[in-house]
């Protein structure tokens, strides 16, 4: 019975492995016929010499270049001949031959598989690239013992797919349990334009492994490029005919996010005290204001290319113009009477409108970046895919793992240059490298040359763009005999870009720290940063204080002396030394204090907190404040009414005076020395208060007095915005 029992379970296993087999076999055919097809293979034609390893390669660095040339076509041999004949020699250095030698095959492979439109969409070439990365850490054999084995049957050459020579081996070509690190992140990622860029490469990594230990999983990795590839369908979807006919889009105006199309999630414009719910659309070249609800109005366009002094900025938002809620964006441009407000509405949080605010403000900066440094058409158009390509890179990040990015994290390149200690310096950089692309013609001839090929800039992102069917192609040039520059990496070099990023990001610390104090420190309530204010002048306010008590003669002797000393110093021509000695002073003073208190923590200024006051106390103090502030302006503006008055000689026994006193005022600068004039001004201001003039200096102030008031003011006419186009212009 035993025996039997065997022989049926050996019947049934060897029938289970026999279909298995069988179903092996067939999806090896299938692979085979596809692959052949596309390729246009005939039957009879020659097959690939089988890869022979490279001894100075590790396993799983030749399994990445035997990969390579059977997407390049071409043999072992005359890979490395290419490499070795057309880089220079820094870089076929014994200690970094290997990487360079697999960076040379990766990078070429690259261009040549993202030549599909539909790339992202292929696990095998999210696989690819992720090994091409571990490969990269441990290239040579010396780092075997950090490489995955490669199991991969190189004798059935009928049987590969387009990156993995044996399908049934396709799921273990990257251990899902290594991981990868920043440096190889960063090289082998902006090789593909639209999974990074070299500027924002090393925010993007700590982004995907914020929650890894600063080690990059496949898993994340392959979430990522996924959600990329949603995004770009989600763009080529709403780029629809209905909705760009709408618009009426330029021809080179591409839409890049639309948003309110929800009902759960709308979009509301507001002007004034009105609002509108819309639909809200962001292209590469402007803004765009539907409103209306399902059908939609005339879109009112907002320009954002153009140098109109624009102000884009969040804003608090509420009904009939209150300022309640911080989720709106403002928008204001000098082609506008009113700003416009877009407000997003949500429960919690503000992460719509952050991230609207975001990919405007980066096409915004993008076009200043171009006007600023006068980029011609073709460097300004790879300038904005760039941009492009990191708005489709926020979206999905934001998708994927619902993070948000402080303004020194953000994944877009233009905004980051803004907010970065020393971006301008990453802009430069931008637009010398912009502005060595070539045109099509200068740039075949250059590519001829292996020394002059390291020099030529490609645009990479707009290829990118034409790639994933965004764009038209009509207008890039595709450049197929580029094959060691892709992207913004070169083999064996280090781009200028990472260079200045890198200077950038060594102030971030300080700058964040900095920042961090200054969060702290904000109080609320007027009463409370008032009481702030004082004690931080209360060094200025003292000093005040006694020079007013010296002049007020409460003290004749001390007074006496100051005058006597004070005039001395202004005869002798020591005043214009004032201010120099005031800010050696202030040096010495600073100087020692770093000294003495060095590495000792800075005590922190201690205020004594006025009473508490509640909300409505608080709005009382508010009124109040606008009260003085309003009868401030109100007595500044019927000074300038009576100057204008004396002017225009509305008065002419006041405006004759006035002029009389103009005259002898520029005769006494003319001809009388300017320490004279000062000492003048110093006794008269300093001595109005003494025993002796106090009487007479009351009297004649009184007299000023009275004469300025019987000065008229210059008349005000006020009228509505319609009337000041049919108001009529008087000469004076």
């Amino acid at each position: 019975m035993a025996g039997n029992e065997n022989a049926v379970g050996k019947s049934k296993d060897e029938k289970k492995n026999g279909k298995e087999r069988k179903s092996l076999l067939a999806l090896k055919s299938i692979l085979s016929f596809n692959w052949k097809k596309c390729n246009g293979d005939s039957e009879g034609a020659a097959t690939t010499p089988p890869y022979q390893p490279l001894p100075f390669l590790s396993p799983l660095a030749n399994s990445v270049v035997s990969r390579s040339c059977k997407i390049l076509q071409v043999e072992i041999e005359e890979l490395q001949h290419q490499f070795d004949s057309d880089l220079p020699d820094d870089v076929k250095q014994p200690l970094v031959y290997a990487r360079n030698f697999l960076e040379f095959c990766s990078f070429q492979a690259l261009q040549v598989a993202t030549d599909r439109p539909d790339y992202l969409s292929d696990k095998d070439f999210r696989r690819l690239m992720f090994d091409m990365m571990l490969a990269w850490e441990a290239p040579g054999v010396g780092n075997q013992e950090t490489a995955t084995s490669d199991k991969r049957e190189v004798e059935d050459e009928d049987s590969w797919s387009l990156f993995y020579s044996d399908s049934t081996n396709m799921a273990v070509q990257v251990d899902d349990k290594k991981t990868v690190g920043a440096d190889s992140f960063a090289r082998i990622a902006p090789a593909c334009a639209i999974v990074a860029e070299i500027i924002t490469v090393h925010n993007l990594f700590d982004v995907l492994t914020s929650s890894s230990g600063h080690r990059l999983h496949f898993l994340i990795y392959d979430k990522y490029l996924r959600s990329l590839e949603k995004v770009i369908k989600a763009v080529l979807n709403f780029n629809g005919l209905q909705m760009v006919s709408n618009l009426s889009l330029a021809g080179e105006e591409t839409m890049l996010e639309v948003d309110g199309t929800v009902p759960t999630q709308p979009v509301l414009g507001h002007i004034g005290i009105s609002a509108w719910p819309g639909r809200l659309t962001l292209t590469n070249y402007a803004l765009y204001f539907e409103s209306g609800m399902g059908l939609y109005d005339k879109a009112v366009r907002y320009d954002l290319a153009s140098d109109l002094k624009q102000i884009i900025k969040p804003e608090l938002t509420g009904p009939l113009g209150a300022r309640l809620f911080d989720k709106a964006v403002m928008y204001k441009s000098s082609s506008m009477v009113d700003p416009v407000y877009f407000e997003f509405p949500e429960f919690k949080g503000s992460s719509r409108r952050d991230y609207w605010l975001d990919i405007c403000l980066e096409i915004f900066h993008v076009h200043n970046f171009a006007r600023k440094y006068n980029l011609k058409e073709g460097q300004q158009s790879e300038a904005l895919a760039r941009a492009v390509l990191g708005i489709y890179r926020y979206r999905a990040v934001r998708e994927a793992f619902k993070v948000s990015c402080s303004s020194y994290k953000t994944l877009l390149c233009f905004n980051l240059a803004e907010s970065l200690p020393r971006g301008d310096a990453i802009l430069e950089t931008l637009s010398s490298r912009l502005k060595l692309m070539k045109s099509s013609g200068n740039r075949r001839g250059l590519l001829s040359s292996p020394s002059t090929r390291r020099q030529v800039i490609h645009p990479v992102s707009r290829v990118s763009l034409c790639r994933l069917g965004i764009i038209s192609c009509k207008e890039v040039d595709l450049i197929g005999e580029a094959t060691t520059l892709v992207g913004d990496v070169f083999v064996g070099e280090v781009n200028p870009l990472e260079n200045a990023v890198k200077q950038s990001i060594k102030n971030i610390g300080r700058a964040e720290a900095a920042q961090a104090t200054v969060d702290q420190v904000k109080v609320e309530g007027i009463d409370t940063n008032l009481a702030v204010m004082q004690e931080l002048l209360f060094p200025l306010i003292k000093p005040i204080s006694h020079l007013q008590l010296l002049a007020s003669w409460k003290d004749p002797w001390k007074s006496m002396l100051f005058i006597v000393f004070v005039s001395y110093a202004i005869i002798r021509g020591w005043i214009k030394y004032a201010l120099p000695v005031m800010l050696v002073v202030l040096a010495v003073v600073m100087f020692w204090r770093r000294n003495v208190r060095k590495r000792q923590p800075l005590e922190p200024l201690k205020i004594i907190a006025p009473p508490p006051k509640n909300a409505v106390e608080q709005l009382l103090i508010l009124q109040e404040a606008i009260s003085q502030l309003e009868a401030l302006i109100q007595s500044g503006n019927i000074i300038l009414l009576k100057v204008r008055a004396l002017i225009l000689a509305v008065l002419p026994q006041a405006t004759d005076r006035t002029a009389l006193l103009l005259v002898i005022v520029s005769l006494a600068f003319a001809f009388v020395p300017l320490k004279y004039l000062i000492l003048l001004a110093f006794l008269e201001s300093f001595t109005s208060n003494m025993p002796l003039r106090k009487m007479s200096s009351e009297r004649d102030l009184r007299r000023v007095r009275e004469w300025w008031i019987r000065i008229p003011a210059a008349p005000v006419q006020l009228m509505k915005p319609d009337d000041k186009k049919t108001m009529s212009k008087k000469p004076i």
